[in-house]
C-alpha cells in the first residue's frame, strides 16, 4: 500500500485509513458529515498528493496535446491558465480527465488521478513517441487541496507578503510558480480555494501551517459528498473507457473548433453525433424515500437509465444523483431503490456552488 508524505499528520489528526486505489488515504477524521459543512462554511484542507503531476517539455509540446486532449490547448494564451479536458480512446471512451496549465508553448504541467496513474502515463507515453518532447513523473511533489469560502483569505493569511503578491491576484482556473511551489486557483468542490503542489519534504510543516491557520482536515468521504453537490464527474463512475464524453456531461470540452484539429477520438465522436446521440446525463433529486447510490435503474417515459453516482447531499439535505438517461425531455422519472419504485426530479447535474443551492 502507498502511503503520502502526509501519512503521519493523518494518523495524528485520528484520521480513519482506507484503501483507496491502492493508497492508504484517510475517508474522515471523526465525522465526514462535519467535514462537509466545514468546507461550505469555512475552510478544508485535503491531502491530494497520490494524484498524479507530470511536467511535459518539449518543441512538440504543443502539437502532441493538440492531438493527446479532446480540449483545445490552443485556447490557452497565458502562462498559468488551465484547462479542463477528457483523454480519450481512438473509439471516443474517456481514458481520463485531466487539468492542464499552459506555461509556455513548450511548457506544460498535468494533474491526473491517481487510480489511472500507470494506464495514463503508458498511453500518453506511447502517443507521445512521434513527438519531440518528454513526460516527466514528478513523485518529488505534495498537493494540498484548500477548498471553502474562508480558504483563500486563511491561505494568504500565512503566507509571506512577496508571496501574496503572487497567489492573491490569481483568476479561477489560474495557476503560478512561486519559487519552487505551484498554487493554482482550481478545486473540486464547488468552492473557491487553492490547489498547492510543492516539494513533499516539506508536507509536514505544511499541514502544521495550514492547520494553525484554522484550516481542518477533510476525508475522502466529504470530498465525494462535495464533488457530487458540485455536479462534478469523477472518473469510473460517472465515465470510463466505455462512455464518450457526449454521454457523461462532458459535451462542453469538447475542442470542436478547428476541423482540421485532429484529436484522438474524434472520428468516433462525429460518428455518434451523426448517427444522433442516444443518451444524456442528467442531475436527480429524490422525492420519494430512500438515498440514491450508483448503478440504480431510472425508469424515464421512453426508456431506462441508470444512475453513476448517488448520495446523501448534507447541504440540500436531499438526495441526489447523477444519472445516464434516454434522450428526451422528462422532467421526472422513477429510480429503482431497491425493488420499489421511487420518484424523483430531473434536474441540470449541477446541485451546489459556492455553498448555494442552483436547483
Amino acid at each position: 500500500m502507498q502511503r503520502t508524505p502526509f501519512y503521519d499528520k493523518h494518523l495524528a489528526a485520528g484520521a480513519k485509513m482506507v484503501d483507496f486505489a491502492g493508497w492508504e488515504m484517510p475517508i474522515h477524521y471523526g465525522s465526514q458529515l462535519q467535514e462537509h459543512h466545514d468546507v461550505r462554511t469555512d475552510a478544508g484542507m485535503f491531502d491530494v498528493s497520490h494524484m498524479t503531476i507530470l511536467d511535459l517539455e518539449g518543441a512538440d509540446a504543443k502539437p502532441f496535446l493538440l492531438k493527446l486532449l479532446a480540449n483545445n490547448v490552443d485556447k490557452l494564451k497565458e502562462s498559468g491558465k488551465a484547462l479542463y479536458s477528457a483523454m480519450l480512446n481512438e473509439q471516443g471512451g474517456v481514458i481520463d480527465d485531466l487539468i492542464v496549465y499552459y506555461l509556455t508553448d513548450t511548457q506544460y504541467r498535468i494533474v491526473v488521478n491517481a487510480a489511472t496513474r500507470e494506464k495514463d502515463i503508458a498511453w500518453m507515453n506511447e502517443q507521445l513517441k512521434p513527438f519531440n518532447a518528454t513526460l516527466t513523473f514528478r513523485a518529488d511533489l505534495a498537493m494540498i487541496a484548500v477548498q471553502g469560502p474562508n480558504a483563500r483569505a486563511k491561505v494568504l493569511g500565512i503566507m509571506p507578503a512577496h508571496e501574496v503578491a503572487i497567489a492573491e491576484p490569481l483568476k479561477p482556473f489560474y495557476g503560478a510558480f512561486i519559487g519552487d511551489w505551484f498554487i493554482g486557483r482550481t478545486g473540486y468542490t464547488g468552492e473557491d480555494g487553492f490547489e498547492m503542489m510543492f516539494p513533499a519534504t516539506q508536507a509536514p510543516k505544511v499541514w502544521d501551517a495550514l492547520l494553525a491557520a484554522g484550516i481542518k482536515p477533510i476525508g475522502l468521504g466529504a470530498r465525494d459528498t462535495l464533488r457530487l453537490e458540485a455536479g462534478m464527474n469523477l472518473y469510473g463512475l460517472d465515465m470510463d473507457e466505455t462512455t464518450s464524453p457526449l454521454v457523461s456531461g462532458l459535451g462542453w470540452t469538447i475542442g470542436w473548433q478547428p476541423e482540421s484539429r485532429d484529436f484522438i477520438g474524434r472520428k468516433a465522436l462525429e460518428a455518434e453525433k451523426a448517427a444522433g446521440v442516444q443518451q444524456r446525463f442528467v442531475g436527480l433529486v429524490l422525492t420519494g424515500k430512500g438515498v440514491l447510490r450508483s448503478h440504480m435503474k431510472v425508469i424515464c417515459s421512453n426508456g431506462e437509465g441508470e444512475t453513476t453516482s448517488g448520495t446523501f447531499s448534507p447541504t440540500l439535505k436531499e438526495s441526489i444523483a447523477l444519472a445516464r438517461i434516454p434522450v428526451g425531455t422528462d422532467t421526472e422519472c422513477q429510480v429503482d431503490i431497491r425493488g420499489k419504485l421511487q420518484p424523483a426530479k430531473i434536474v441540470k447535474p449541477n446541485f451546489v456552488r459556492f455553498g448555494k443551492s442552483v436547483l
